[in-house]
């Protein structure tokens, strides 16, 4: 008789991981992603077969439970094309009415109330809406936070002016000067300041959780509040705008 094949090791769910698959805080980012030309299923699965996501442990990787109930990652080999999801026609029937951003906010709102994503495969997919040139990539919170998982879909783009290199975001360097200058007696005082506001917001925190309750809304709700119909709307904003909000706030702390 044979001997049996050595099991798949399995790593243990981070706290926060775990935290996030329960039925009361349970989390799925959706990400729209809109496009100037149309998008084939080919190119996207070209495109992520190549990509660090398919390769990460964590995008390749099945929740199991273990026999003691406790949540684990599972190595597995990726098939690519079960977490595709190509969809050629329009989502929606009156999607001309809005164009293409309301027929994709309308689907976005009856994915996050009614398709969970499916604990037979990585947590992880991406439809393609086809007819909206827009791709919609579904993370289970699990996998990561929101810069993590920012910068992962950053490695599966490249740069308009440089087909061969990827993007970059561009973050102020703090100066260090001013940090010398300052004398020890400066620095200890900060110190001091700011674990005097720390402990005033602790305090605060607490009695707030002991003494204050969020009032009846209208939309507060009961039991099932979570599965009502939802409505997504989209806020726009100038990226020349922002760029001037940004500066006034570096030159203001600086």
């Amino acid at each position: 008789m044979g001997m049996d094949p050595t099991p798949t090791p399995t790593e243990p769910l981070t706290p926060a991981g775990r935290l996030f698959l329960q039925p009361a805080t349970e989390q799925i980012i959706n990400c729209a992603l809109g496009m100037d030309g149309p998008i084939g299923l080919e190119i996207v699965r070209s495109v992520i077969s190549d990509s660090l996501l398919a390769k990460h442990p964590r995008f390749t990787s099945l929740l199991v439970i273990d026999k003691h109930g406790r949540e684990r990652w599972k190595k597995i080999q990726l098939e690519v094309d079960r977490h595709l999801v190509f969809l050629p026609d329009a989502v929606t029937d009156d999607g001309n009415r809005g164009g293409d951003e309301a027929a994709v906010n309308d689907y976005l709102a009856d994915l996050s109330v009614s398709c969970p994503l499916a604990t037979d495969k990585p947590l992880w997919e991406v439809h393609i809406l086809a007819a909206h040139k827009c791709v919609v990539i579904r993370f289970h919170h699990a996998l990561g936070d929101g810069v993590s998982l920012l910068s992962l879909m950053l490695t599966m783009c490249r740069k308009v002016s440089d087909s061969e290199k990827m993007p970059t975001v561009d973050l102020p360097l703090a100066s260090s000067a001013s940090n010398r200058r300052e004398s020890g007696g400066l620095r200890l005082w900060k110190v001091v300041k700011m674990m005097w506001f720390t402990l005033v917001y602790m305090f605060e925190f607490f009695l707030r959780c002991l003494w204050l309750r969020d009032e009846e809304t209208a939309v507060s709700g009961g039991a099932g509040v979570e599965l009502w119909p939802r409505k997504l709307v989209t806020a726009k904003f100038s990226l020349d705008d922002m760029k001037t909000v940004k500066s006034a706030v570096l030159n203001a702390v600086s």
